[in-house]
């Protein structure tokens, strides 16, 4: 018997209404399943289900982190495994729904078992890192742990910094952790998963018109509340799409025209890479156009049950 569905596709193809239109159907429980969906701050910017939508059926992870925490992925399946159990108390069925590729491979094939990095540290670390080129960072880190420096791009900033906290927590390469793995919560053959395909031209013209009625609710407030608390710049929250383009505007170096076609050809950057992912990293999935979505997925699900 299938014990989860798993609906996952790029940006603006849908998802939330998929999953909320099956949740009421078959009294499902819908989980998050996307990266900056957990932040509280963004609601708006990150289109999280609405208030109204929340009610209907239960959901859960959305909006449980606040913007100055660097949430991963481990934290991610950690909250997942109370979530199903608090799914099956309810007796509904884990409706899992997102776009962030490595939330639901961790889901279905495991996750590198990582120590965790005290707070301390971690604050120290990243207040080193300030004003600090990319670049010297990862000089800094091949000095200390050549290996995961070898692996890791000279301009991938949060992963350096990642890797020089776990180097300096455990005295050990964020390598050698990544050897050790954490079973899967759900194997594949429990699940029933599609990801929504939608012709490119459409994808566009959704992004760019999701984007524009962000700006309408009023995603500036949002983004001029989080920058009031001038956070760090490389927490993966102010990194949300839209985000350094929209603060742009708001310190006065753009004018919203410009902050909003960035925001959006970033965006559409972003659904490409998010489609290729799916393609070569989880290939079993069944990639399906949104109007078909629904049925295949109720189909699936009864034959799954007789």
């Amino acid at each position: 018997m299938v014990r989860a569905v798993l609906i996952a596709g790029p940006t603006a193809s849908g998802k939330s209404a998929l999953a909320l239109a099956l949740a009421e159907r078959i009294s499902g429980i819908i989980i998050n399943a996307d990266s900056m969906q957990v932040y509280r701050d963004f609601r708006v910017l990150t289109a999280r289900p609405t208030r109204e939508e929340e009610a209907l059926v239960p959901h859960l992870l959305y909006g449980h982190v606040d913007a100055a925490e660097n949430y991963s992925v481990g934290r991610w399946t950690a909250d997942v495994s109370r979530s199903m159990v608090e799914a099956e108390t309810v007796k509904r069925r884990p409706i899992f729904v997102g776009g962030t590729g490595l939330y639901f491979k961790a889901l279905t094939k495991g996750l590198s078992s990582m120590p965790s990095v005290p707070e301390p540290l971690r604050a120290r670390v990243r207040s080193e890192a300030e004003g600090v080129e990319t670049a010297e960072l990862h000089a800094r880190l091949a000095a200390s742990d050549p290996k995961m420096a070898s692996r890791l791009r000279p301009s991938d900033r949060q992963r350096i910094i990642r890797a020089q906290e776990i180097f300096e927590a455990t005295g050990r390469s964020l390598a050698d952790w990544q050897g050790f793995s954490v079973k899967p919560l759900i194997a594949p053959a429990d699940a029933v998963a599609v990801f929504l395909s939608i012709e490119r031209a459409e994808l566009h013209r959704r992004i760019n018109a999701r984007f524009d009625s962000m700006l309408a609710a009023g995603v500036l407030d949002e983004v001029r509340a989080v920058a009031a608390r001038k956070l760090d710049p490389g927490l993966p929250a102010l990194k949300a799409h839209g985000v350094p383009w929209l603060n742009r505007y708001l310190s006065g170096e753009l004018s919203l025209e410009e902050a909003s076609t960035k925001g959006k050809a970033d965006t559409r950057k972003y659904a490409k890479r998010q489609e290729t992912w799916f393609r070569h990293q989880l290939k079993d999935w069944k990639w399906l156009p949104p109007e078909q979505a629904l049925d295949y997925l109720i189909s699936e699900l009864a034959d799954s049950s007789s």
